[in-house]
């Protein structure tokens, strides 16, 4: 039987009253909120929380932590966000075995042209980070619909978590100066699955920091800097290990294939897969793997502190513009080895001559 404080909401919030230690099966079946602050003040009373057509005040978190075990939340309506410089993020989730979705038609919009200013997260107006899914664990966000975030999209910091049938589209950004739009920046993390997702964007598509267990696959990535490992090193930890990126397409982007070590840096990329990778109209590189990462200028020079090992290309076909770069190679002497390439055809663009250390089972 349901308890007498388990109510059904509709559109007011009012089931705050749920007191904190009810179990699931307590909680009210269905609650509707309407603002931040209802949404804040009663989500764990709920066990199915509908978040309808939310207007964020500026500077201000939807702020979705700390979630009850079980929880399904729904993005419906238009949820937006009031202007203001500052770090963010504009969402938040944490929680075990929470579900995240989207009722049809619902759009998350991060409104980005008020930030936007041709510099991301480099300079000019503080721009908020758009999304943290931090200790958001043996859960799944599914089927959302993302609009012009201000800087990075999705913050990954979970084990176990289900990225399915994402949209994020900020090409209006590409006249309006968006900046270090990353799609998915992964970090501290064992068992992240990202599928389907599709990103038009200004940076990269996927890019993991560090981690274990991490897959990206049926994605289409458009307009940004490719499907990236890294960059790695200079955080706390600068390990990746076990990525696999499968069966995606990336189209109008600098780069394609994308293996970034920061320069003197320490750390490890280890078991590296990319399968099934289709490029087309890439402008400066399709495949690149440099050890002399920093941002924004590449020092030229490999430093061996993050060896790349076990590097898997099998099966990246398309093409490069006149202008790009097919494949380019920059490794530190013996730190990058055990390499396999297979079916590795590009066309279009030239081959370069200032390849450095090339591993055996690669080609330049």
């Amino acid at each position: 039987m349901q308890s007498k404080l388990a109510l059904t909401v509709l559109g007011f919030g009012a089931c705050a009253i749920a007191a904190p230690s009810k179990t699931i099966d307590e909680r009210a079946s269905t609650c509707t909120f309407t603002s931040v602050a209802q949404a804040t003040a009663s989500k764990t009373a709920c066990k199915n929380i509908v978040l309808q057509g939310i207007s964020v005040p500026a500077g201000e978190t939807l702020d979705m932590t700390g979630l009850t075990t079980g929880t399904t939340v729904t993005f419906a309506g238009t949820t937006t966000f009031g202007y203001k410089e500052w770090a963010g993020p504009l969402i938040s989730f944490s929680g075990k075995q929470i579900t995240v979705n989207a009722a049809s038609g619902a759009i998350i919009d991060g409104g980005g042209a008020q930030w936007w200013d041709g510099k991301g997260s480099n300079g000019g107006k503080e721009k908020p980070k758009f999304f943290y899914a931090h200790s958001l664990d043996s859960s799944t966000i599914t089927g959302l619909s993302v609009k012009n975030t201000p800087v990075q999209a999705f913050s990954v910091q979970s084990d176990n978590l289900t990225l399915k049938d994402i949209t994020i589209d900020n090409s209006a950004g590409d006249a309006a100066g968006g900046h270090n739009t990353d799609a998915f920046d992964v970090g501290n993390s064992d068992g992240v699955y990202i599928i389907g997702a599709k990103v038009q964007n200004q940076d990269d598509c996927l890019a993991v920091n560090s981690g274990s267990n991490i897959q990206f696959t049926g994605g289409s990535c458009s307009g940004g800097h490719g499907v990236s490992i890294g960059s790695v090193g200079g955080r706390s930890n600068n390990n990746v290990t076990n990525v696999y990126v499968a069966d995606t397409a990336i189209s109008n982007s600098q780069n394609g294939v994308r293996v970034k070590t920061v320069y003197n840096a320490t750390g490890s990329v280890h078991n590296v897969t990319y399968t099934g990778i289709t490029l087309s109209n890439i402008t400066k590189y399709g495949v690149v793997v440099e050890q002399d990462y920093e941002n924004g200028s590449p020092k030229g020079t490999p430093t061996t502190g993050v060896p790349i090992t076990d590097l898997v290309l099998n099966g990246v076909t398309g093409s490069v513009a006149s202008d790009a770069t097919r494949v380019y190679i920059l490794c530190g002497e013996g730190a990058c080895s055990d390499w396999t390439w297979k079916d590795v055809t590009l066309t279009g663009g030239a081959a370069s001559s200032k390849c450095t250390n090339i591993p055996s089972g690669a080609s330049c």
